[in-house]
């Protein structure tokens, strides 16, 4: 249903099928919200399975396809937009194929306190967030590259106009950022002892992807930063988030001997 929505969504912005826009849009609006409510529902029946949160790759990036297909279905209400949500429903339903919806294995769902999950949900939410934004960079990037290079086609119709595009990234960023903090805050009044299980890289990583999307931030707000110049100061800063998550998990598990839990 996902890839029904993105394909109705993005035939809205050609030419060739303008006669058809309208049940075409129909079509889209409804499959999309179907397919988000059906996936929500399973994904939190799969996270909250057995008595603590089933947390795997294939839930994190479930988790990651719910919110694009969220974002996709938000930005579709403008027009311009609708390229750019078909293809964010499209990553999303590829996203939501790795949640396997059977029972956990034993030993795969681990118990702990309502804080500590807390903090795990808000922290799986905001990298799954800026994930979310660091596609709609990338998308940037390439709609400032067909600009630059002077690239006329029909494919044009799908690209929303790069101001367009970056209103709707900076909003990510700043959902973002209030997820990111929320999520550092919550780590250090909820989990205890982070020097002793080894975490410091990670907290000294996401405090620093913190004050990178924090910088920003302000700089949009108060500067007027775009183009090229802001994408790419958000990718940096995904790119130490995920180092952050993925680097430590490696650092713990490979080199220290240690569970990730």
């Amino acid at each position: 249903m996902y890839i029904i929505a993105g394909i109705a969504f993005a035939s809205t912005r050609l030419p060739s099928f303008s006669r058809r826009a309208k049940p075409l849009l129909a079509l889209a609006f409804t499959s999309a919200v179907i397919a988000l409510g059906w996936h929500a529902i399973s994904l939190w029946q799969v996270l909250t399975a057995g008595d603590g949160l089933h947390l795997s790759i294939g839930s994190t990036a479930s988790v990651i396809g719910l919110q694009l297909a969220l974002i996709a279905l938000l930005g579709a209400v403008e027009s311009s937009l609708r390229g750019l949500a078909g293809g964010l429903l499209i990553l999303g339903a590829f996203a939501s194929a790795f949640l396997d919806p059977a029972t956990p294995p034993a030993g795969a769902v681990t118990t702990m306190s309502w804080q500590i999950e807390a903090h795990i949900l808000i922290s799986l939410f905001a990298y799954s967030l800026l994930s979310v934004g660091a596609i709609v960079a990338i998308y940037a990037l390439v709609q400032d590259h067909r600009l630059r290079a002077g690239q006329i086609s029909p494919i044009n119709r799908l690209f929303a106009p790069l101001e367009t595009t970056e209103r709707l990234l900076f909003g990510i960023t700043a959902a973002g950022l209030s997820l990111l903090l929320l999520a550092v805050f919550s780590g250090f009044l909820f989990v205890d002892n982070l020097f002793a299980q080894h975490l410091v890289h990670k907290t000294a990583l996401s405090l620093l992807a913190l004050v990178l999307f924090g910088i920003l931030f302000a700089g949009r707000q108060f500067a007027g930063w775009r183009g090229q110049r802001a994408v790419y100061l958000y990718l940096w800063g995904f790119a130490v988030l995920c180092l952050a998550y993925f680097g430590s998990r490696y650092i713990l598990e490979n080199l220290l001997g240690r569970s990730w839990s």
